[in-house]
């Protein structure tokens, strides 16, 4: 429900950007680059594959424009969804993003 706006509260934080950029030059192998200014910790990737099974990549810390090449020759590029889940360390909440090829 929509509410006024009081003046005297102070601004709500800015949103978090989401730190990843994918390069989909080559659809069965894109990368994904850490584009934010901080490191992400335990990140983990999730797929699924042509077999119906569940694959979790496990990246640990990805730095500053660290660029990781994701493989996708056993999907279809175009069912592919592909989840990553991260720890930022400043405030040690876990965030998740989809995408799809």
């Amino acid at each position: 429900m929509l509410h006024p706006i009081d003046p005297r509260q102070p601004p709500p934080p800015t949103a978090y950007c989401v730190p990843w950029v994918v390069t989909r030059d080559d659809r069965a192998h894109p990368v994904v680059m850490n584009a934010s200014q901080e490191p992400v910790d335990f990140v983990r990737v999730f797929r699924d594959d042509v077999d119906a099974r569940c694959v979790v990549d496990l990246w640990g810390q990805v730095l500053p424009t660290e660029t990781v090449e994701l493989c996708l020759c056993a999907s279809d590029p175009d069912e592919a969804v592909v989840t990553i889940a991260w720890f930022r360390q400043s405030d040690g909440l876990e965030y998740v993003w989809r995408f799809v090829v």
